[in-house]
């Protein structure tokens, strides 16, 4: 089956120096076939990689946390895809985002900037971080014309988890923990409020992957939030905060192929699932994901156009491919122990086509 070649792949990468450490988990169908650990999660303490690491995703916080939970409240009626954001968000509502729609901010059409370093203006303030952030968001110009174009933002994703909060009357992480997964058995899918002495953080103590060697911060990050904003906030935002391994995610990705093959699901709604991923003209990104781009996918040349993703900052990814069943979930600490590596950019989309020729 190849599995040697696409382990030679992955440890010659380690090497070349690509990343200090990985994990690949890999299914067909819905059966594990791969699921190796290789190199070091933590290369100052010489941990060694386990298949059960538990990574900082980054991003995959934002289709995994934030889009799921949403895909909830719209399956109840609480909140709708093309509801005006300026409707359940009374400080929107004189602003000139009030026509700025949930699936706007799902899609990243909303015209929100891509970033904003709002944790320097965070740490400096005496206010509360999470309300002050909120303000930062409603004051935020916008740097596009609503619902023109596609601009991967993580501000629409911040404005995203506030909605949530005020609909569910329960913060994100307790929410799609509750309603997503607690009821899929998923136990290592989980934020770290760094507010409180984590019961998370001394419990996976010896597993949790290090990332970069904060600059500002001033110490080598385990368990604390790579993303400087959702740090500032107490490490739970809608953009980033979700920690977990491998196989929870594999849990997650198989309910969410379910509901893209209408096959029966437990959490999920297929018609809520579907609607998210329709595309729309010229655009890569669907509502909450992404989509195997035309030119030089991160998910290498052979997985289908109705494919659906994401990548993580820390070097993290997972693709789904309803048309082969396959799923392919690549854990990385490439921000380990400097955020400048950016060799993974090159290798991700070469090991993709690797192990689709060896599997599929």
């Amino acid at each position: 089956m190849g599995k040697d070649s696409i382990s030679r792949e992955v440890e010659q990468a380690i090497l070349q120096g690509v990343f200090p450490g990985a994990v690949l988990l890999c299914a067909v169908n819905q059966k594990i076939v791969f699921h190796e650990s290789y190199g070091m999660t933590d290369i100052f303490e010489k941990r060694k990689m386990r298949t059960d690491s538990i990574f900082d995703l980054a991003s995959l916080t934002k289709p995994l946390a934030t889009t799921l939970a949403l895909s909830k409240l719209i399956e109840r009626n609480q909140v709708f895809l093309d509801q005006k954001i300026g409707s359940v968000l009374k400080e929107f509502k004189a602003s000139p985002k009030a026509d700025i729609t949930i699936d706007m901010l799902l899609r990243h059409t909303s015209g929100f900037p891509a970033h904003r370093e709002y944790f320097k203006k965070i740490i400096k303030t005496d206010a509360n971080p999470r309300k002050y952030l909120r303000q930062l968001l409603v004051r935020e110009a916008l740097e596009n014309k609503i619902d023109v174009c596609q601009v991967y933002s993580d501000l629409g994703f911040m404005v995203l988890s506030w909605i949530i909060e005020k609909t569910a009357c329960q913060r994100l992480d307790r929410f799609v923990t509750e309603q997503i997964y607690s009821p899929l058995g998923i136990d290592d899918l989980f934020f770290i409020d760094l507010d409180l002495k984590n019961e998370k953080l001394n419990t996976y103590r010896q597993k949790i992957v290090a990332t970069q060697k904060c600059p500002w911060r001033k110490k080598l990050l385990k368990g604390e939030v790579d993303d400087d904003n959702a740090w500032a906030v107490g490490g739970i935002e809608g953009h980033a905060g979700l920690f977990g391994d491998a196989g929870s995610i594999y849990k997650l990705c198989c309910e969410i192929l379910n509901a893209l093959l209408n096959k029966p699901t437990k959490v999920l709604s297929p018609d809520i699932i579907k609607a998210f991923v329709q595309k729309e003209s010229q655009c890569d990104m669907v509502a909450g994901f992404d989509t195997p781009s035309k030119k030089d996918s991160s998910s290498g040349q052979f997985f289908s156009s109705s494919s659906v993703g994401h990548l993580g900052f820390t070097g993290t990814s997972f693709w789904i491919d309803p048309v082969t069943s396959l799923i392919i979930i690549f854990l990385t600490n490439r921000v380990h122990p400097l955020r400048l590596n950016e060799g993974l950019k090159k290798f991700r989309p070469q090991i993709h086509d690797l192990i689709y020729s060896q599997l599929i």
